[in-house]
């Protein structure tokens, strides 16, 4: 038996496709397969499997157990709930690996997976390798059963282990995501003051998209904080494992100011600790992590290498804008949105200041959001070489560790190509906006040299 993938699902990070057309029953079993044999063939027998609350997500379940069972692999069902929910009982559970079944913040129509095999990241070649044994029908048979396991409750006790905070009056809004369950029980267990926004599940989405790195998506939350008079607020992405704030005045405080914030409290627990930005994040946070007694490091873009230039370096903190942040330091180094709540609020009450203070404190800086543009597939890697090699030419300070990011008077701007859609990735930041106006120029101009121009802003 073997298995042909939609050419365009198998992701550099995860597994993704729009169900019906690109994703279906036979590709969640054949990912079954492929995993369940690794796992078999490393001498493992068991993984955890969750899935998030799209309509879709039930049905490619059983479809993946199935496949898991028979490669001989016995599954522990946790059920629905989060990303880092998996992600918690890969951790914690006698388990050889997890797949979650999430679309994370892409469309309802859409669905995936994501994957860790003993508890590191499953990405890249291994994800092309699924692909490779499927159409060879390289798998091992067997066969084996699952079992049902209730974690969320302990999930929960989890995320406020070592709890230090003060309380404060905040806003949660989990978009109709996986994670209003688990916003909802937790904070019957925190201090102060908790208003909620469509915490119940709903696979379609009915009142925002679940992607808190666009503005938009926050006005609801915008809101809840002007209305109520809030410390501050809190929002989810459809799988939780990225995190979106705003501060008291509603301004919104983007991933890596975030990070500046849990930079400090880190810091001085682990004095001269690596904390690692992604090369999107400004320029405020790494001469903030310096200027706190750590070492900054700028890495790629992508939860999967972020997590494995962690282990490498020995880091207690990560981040990126998307607003994926991880905690080593007294958790165990995965992307949680629900645990960097919580470390919002200790962070706020350690250092003694409103979230909105620590925001207000923050260099003005004068910025584009994430610049996303289509560009065909085959020119996305040749355009940034390209790129590259012109700016070699002319003696550019150019940092090439994801893409193009170039250092001048005014500031700096990014061109980098996504691994994951057919888009060019661009961003800039500067001083002011006559600064900020060259800089992209600088950035149209490069373009334009390899053929192409700026178009319609493209969705994740």
């Amino acid at each position: 038996m073997t298995h042909q993938f939609h050419p365009t699902t198998l992701r550099e990070y995860d597994i993704r496709g729009i169900i019906g057309e690109t994703l279906g029953e036979a590709d969640a079993y054949a990912i079954g397969r492929g995993f369940g044999t690794r796992v078999a063939r490393a001498g493992g027998s068991r993984v955890a499997v969750g899935y998030d609350g799209r309509l879709s997500s039930p049905v490619l379940e059983a479809a993946l157990v199935r496949g898991l069972n028979e490669s001989g692999v016995h599954v522990l069902r946790i059920g629905m709930g989060p990303t880092p929910m998996l992600y918690y009982a890969e951790a914690v559970l006698d388990v050889d690996g997890g797949i979650q079944i999430t679309g994370s913040h892409n469309p309802a129509n859409y669905n995936g997976f994501k994957m860790v095999l003993q508890h590191g990241p499953f990405f890249g070649a291994d994800i092309q390798a699924l692909g490779t044994m499927a159409a060879a029908g390289d798998w091992v048979d067997g066969s084996a059963g699952s079992e049902t396991v209730d974690i969320m409750d302990r999930y929960v006790a989890r995320l406020v282990e070592n709890f230090d905070g003060t309380g404060w009056r905040i806003g949660w809004d989990a978009g109709n995501g996986a994670a209003g369950p688990i916003v909802e029980k937790l904070i019957q267990r925190l201090p102060g003051e908790h208003y909620t926004l469509f915490t119940n599940v709903d696979g379609n989405f009915p009142n925002h998209h679940p992607d808190p790195t666009e503005e938009k998506n926050l006005a609801d939350l915008r809101a809840l904080v002007a209305e109520k008079k809030l410390d501050f607020g809190l929002a989810f992405d459809g799988d939780g494992d990225r995190i979106g704030a705003v501060d008291g005045e509603g301004r919104i405080i983007w991933g890596d100011q975030l990070l500046a914030i849990f930079a400090e409290p880190v810091l001085a627990a682990e004095p001269g600790a690596t904390i690692i930005a992604d090369v999107k994040a400004s320029q405020a946070l790494f001469d903030r992590i310096a200027e706190l007694g750590g070492k900054p490091l700028m890495w790629k873009t992508g939860h999967s290498l972020i997590k494995a230039k962690m282990k490498e370096t020995g880091s207690p903190l990560a981040g990126e804008m998307s607003g994926h942040i991880f905690f080593k330091h007294q958790y165990y180094g995965f992307d949680d949105a629900l645990y960097a709540a919580v470390r919002l609020i200790r962070a706020a009450s350690e250092i003694g200041k409103s979230v909105t203070a620590l925001r207000g404190a923050m260099p003005a800086m004068v910025n584009t959001p994430e610049l996303r543009f289509q560009v065909d597939e085959s020119r996305k890697f040749a355009v940034i070489d390209e790129v590259l090699a012109r700016l070699a030419a002319t003696g550019a300070k150019v940092d090439a560790t994801d893409g193009a990011r170039v250092t001048t008077a005014d500031g700096w701007w990014l061109l980098r190509a996504s691994n994951t859609q057919d888009v060019l990735v661009a961003r800039a930041e500067a001083r002011d906006q006559a600064g900020l106006d060259r800089l992209l120029a600088q950035i149209d101009e490069q373009l334009a040299l390899s053929g192409l121009k700026r178009g319609a802003q493209a969705g994740h």
